[in-house]
């Protein structure tokens, strides 16, 4: 099963662990990667990933995340499909970072686009291109 985690579901465990939605968050999706490390689970990468991370001002932050593109068996490269798919879900008011991010996960054809973003959760469900789901649910889903 493939699995593609976004840059917000990637940055989850630096984020402020007080707040218990948060820590149950990062708990759900470090058991996804521990479940990617043991082999159950396939991880896609791509260029958006790889961008987007390029930008984090924390240097160990992003050292960290930056670690999973080696563990990734699909690294996605900037195409023309995809940059016309990404149009297409800009057009549904998706944002370009995000709508970059789904359009290499259709691309991968992924089996799971995990985010922490409630707002293009919600937008992505009315979509029904492609299954979009919080760490958490994707844990209760699969039952890990």
């Amino acid at each position: 099963m493939k699995l593609y985690l976004d840059n917000c579901c990637f940055n989850r465990p630096f984020d402020d662990q007080k707040q218990l939605l948060i820590h149950l968050e990062t708990q759900a999706k470090l058991a996804i990667q521990d479940a990617i490390l043991k082999g159950y689970y396939q991880l896609i990468w791509s260029y958006i990933l790889e961008y987007e991370n390029a930008q984090n001002p924390y240097v160990a932050t992003r050292n960290e995340i930056a670690k999973w593109h080696d563990q990734a068996i699909e690294v996605v490269m900037a195409s023309p499909p995809i940059l016309e798919e990404a149009r297409q879900l800009m057009n549904a008011n998706i944002h370009q970072k995000d709508a970059l991010h789904v359009a290499c996960a259709l691309f991968a054809k992924v089996d799971y686009f995990v985010t922490t973003d409630r707002k293009l959760l919600k937008k992505l469900s009315s979509l029904d291109k492609i299954k979009a789901v919080n760490p958490i649910t994707f844990i209760e889903e699969l039952a890990l």
